[in-house]
């Protein structure tokens, strides 16, 4: 029998995340800094200064750590979220992701096979390349603005033997649609991906 995540657990995610975005105000544009996450387990540059923001995911009875980082730079938002299944827990990760996964796409109105995606690395903080995808989605519009994402889900093993689940992401929401693909191409926005390292 499979696991499933509740609707309000998701929807408690969509208010975490938008508390975020509203904790994180107008920055100076692209003002790149590395920033360590040894907690988390990674480290990763961000275009200003990212706020913090610790939560416990309530997940088959279980409370599962949840960090976000994020940061507010014009109509863009950086973030990199992270999810930290103990050795107990690890198990629950393929489902977990998957429906991590499910709810953005979803909302794009596609599934992992029919998203606008392009191969992609990382790399680790010992320099290991990894292979891994990028996501390009265009978000349903929401009256007078239009929302596009570019996304990258990574899953590694922690040093207690757990799992790390992050979520990479820039959230672009503006008057005019944009081609997902072709905008975040830019040079701003795939450095944020091409430098984030985790562990």
């Amino acid at each position: 029998m499979g696991l499933v995540l509740s609707k309000p657990v998701f929807q408690k995610l969509g208010v975490f995340l938008a508390f975020a975005f509203l904790l994180t105000g107008c920055s100076p544009k692209l003002d790149w800094r590395t920033v360590q996450s040894p907690q988390e387990g990674y480290s990763t540059l961000f275009p200003g200064k990212p706020e913090k923001i610790e939560r416990r995911l309530p997940y088959q009875n279980q409370d599962i750590p949840q960090t976000l980082e994020a940061v507010k730079i014009e109509d863009d938002i950086y973030s990199v979220s992270t999810i930290h299944l103990s050795k107990d827990q690890a198990a629950l990760a393929p489902k977990l992701l998957e429906q991590l996964q499910g709810n953005l796409l979803n909302r794009a109105n596609v599934n992992l096979e029919s998203a606008v995606s392009v191969d992609a690395q990382y790399q680790t903080t010992n320099r290991q390349r990894l292979s891994t995808k990028d996501y390009f989605l265009e978000f349903k519009s929401s009256g007078a603005v239009e929302q596009s994402m570019r996304v990258r889900w990574i899953t590694r093993l922690a040093p207690d033997n757990g799992i790390w689940i992050y979520q990479i992401s820039v959230l672009h929401t503006a008057p005019a649609r944009v081609d997902a693909k072709k905008f975040f191409s830019e040079e701003a926005y795939s450095n944020f991906f091409d430098e984030f390292h985790p562990e």
